[in-house]
Order: structure tokens, then sequence, then C-alpha cells
């Protein structure tokens, strides 16, 4: 029996198996394989790592786990339940395991708007965080691909990097006056007509064409997609959702199902605005609460069968 089963082996799930395994816990993590950030040619904002492919530092992290007593196996979590005082955790080829817990880092998936050229240019020329990839398009023309007050909040966000700003809605803005002679105060144009696709050779951006109008010349587009989960195991374990999309959990982390926590995008609130400081499902504290809380619970367990 593990002392913990980690389901993700994205940043959040390694960066756990981390932590456990040098608290001298016995760790078995699923990778999928398919992380969020896969499209995106460099990851960004990280200490000691600016810079680094996301798969490369994925690949770092599975190296460094070799010291301590945690295996990372590839594939995916099919089902888990409850099994006595643990869980019996069935992975899609058929294996079972046990564990006395289970930490949740299965992530997020953006859902992107269906616009042509969009899905193979998404985590380079069209990026959800200024942060992690504004440096590269610093200073060109750029547009904020969104409505109502999201959209505002990330015009005021992406002015930071560049005057060249156009706010593109899709349609209605949903704007009221107020709002509308902010932007015309700050130099933001603004284009509500259908976007019907995006243009520029290979993966790069040039042009964005209208379902009427002129085509406008940008160079990258910030876009904050809304999310669902990646996966809906947490559903069937039982654990309860807040309305809107996060998990509720303890100080630990931990769900309404005992002995089940939860790490990374996948516990966070579903939202289409503000998502926090880049980096925010990497930030150590949020992860210790979970380690600190499947030793406590593993801690515990060992006192009660004495």
């Amino acid at each position: 029996m593990y002392d913990v089963v980690i389901v993700g082996g994205g940043v959040a799930g390694l960066s756990a198996a981390l932590l456990l395994g040098r608290g001298r816990r016995k760790v078995l993590v699923f990778d999928g394989g398919a992380p969020r950030n896969a499209p995106a040619h460099e990851a960004h904002s990280f200490f000691t790592r600016d810079g680094t492919p996301p798969l490369e530092l994925l690949r770092i992290g599975r190296e460094q786990l070799a010291a301590y007593d945690v295996e990372v196996r590839a594939g995916w979590v099919a089902d888990a339940a409850r099994e006595g005082e643990g869980f019996r955790v069935t992975a899609a080829d058929g294996t079972e395991v046990t564990a006395r817990r289970l930490l949740l880092a299965t992530g997020v998936v953006d859902v992107l708007p269906e616009i042509e050229g969009l899905r193979e240019r998404w985590g380079g020329a069209v990026f959800h965080c200024p942060y992690c990839h504004g440096w590269e398009v610093r200073g060109r023309p750029l547009a904020v691909l969104g409505r109502g007050d999201d959209a505002m909040h990330l015009v005021k966000l992406l002015r930071g990097w560049t005057d060249d700003l156009v706010l593109c809605t899709d349609g209605p803005a949903g704007l009221d006056d107020d709002a509308r002679a902010k932007l015309a105060r700050h130099g933001v144009a603004l284009r509500e007509e259908p976007v019907v696709r995006l243009e520029g050779p290979g993966g790069r951006l040039e042009r964005i064409v209208f379902a009427s109008g002129e085509p406008l010349a940008r160079e990258g587009i910030l876009l904050r997609p809304p999310q669902r989960p990646a996966s809906d195991l947490a559903e069937r374990l039982g654990c309860e959702r807040l309305p809107g999309g996060p998990l509720v959990t303890d100080p630990f982390l931990q769900t309404t199902v005992p002995g089940v926590y939860v790490a990374g995008d996948g516990g966070l609130e579903e939202r289409v605005g503000d998502q926090g400081p880049p980096g925010e499902a990497l930030a150590p504290e949020p992860l210790g609460q979970v380690a600190r809380g499947a030793l406590r619970g593993a801690e515990e367990d060992a006192f009660a069968r004495e």
C-alpha cells in the first residue's frame, strides 16, 4: 500500500511528490502526459528556470524524484473509490493499487473559442498571461480578446507591455458608456465585429480578420478563456464543489472526502478574469499545506494502528 497516490504528473503533482518523498512517504504518481502548458515553447517567471521548455521542467522534476521512495507511472487513472480506511485506485490499463491518501493534481482544460487559427497559436502568439509571455511581444501591436468587465481588466493589465492595444470583443462588447469612454481616453480602440480567423505564417500572428471591416494588424493576443476540470474524479469520489467551480477544502487543502486532497489549478476557482499572480499553482505554501495534511494524516493512521 502506498502512503499517497498522486493523480497528475504536472508541476503541482511532482512538487507535492517531492515534499512527500522528503517526508519519508511511499508515493506513486500517475502521469497522464498531457500538461496544460505543453503548447508553450518556454516557461517563464519560474525562479532559476526562466525560459525552460515546460516538458523539460517536468523531466527535471521526475529525475529529482529518483532519490526518494517516489514512483512515477505513465498513464491515466480511470477510477478511485474508498476501500476501508484507504482508497483503491484503478489505472486506465486495469491495474489497481491501494493508498492511504489521494492527492488530486489533475488540473484544468482551457475552453478556447472556435476561431480559425486560434488553437494552433495558443501558448504562443495567443497567450493567457502577460507575465509569462508578455516580454516577448513588448512594445508591439497587441489585442485583448474578451468582453465585459473581464476584458477591461485584461486591457488594464496588458497596457504595461504596450501602448498599441485594441480590444476585440468578437460580438457585442458588454461595456457601458463609462468603460467605453475610459478606453478612448487611454487610446485603446474597440472592435466589436465577430472574429473570423487569425492569419500569419507558421505559428506567428500578423492579422485578425473580422466578419466585416478591415483586418487588424496584430502580433499577439491576450485571452483568458473559461476553464473546466480536466477530470471528474473528484466528483466520482464525492468531493463537494462551491458554486462556480472550486472544490471545498480545509486549510490543508483536504476536500470534503476525508483523505482526498487537491493541489494545483484543479483546486482553484473556475474564472475568466483575474487568475492571480503567475505561478499560483507553483507557490510552495499551498503545496506545503497539502503535504503537511497528507503527512499529518499518515501519522494519525500510524498511531491509530498501534
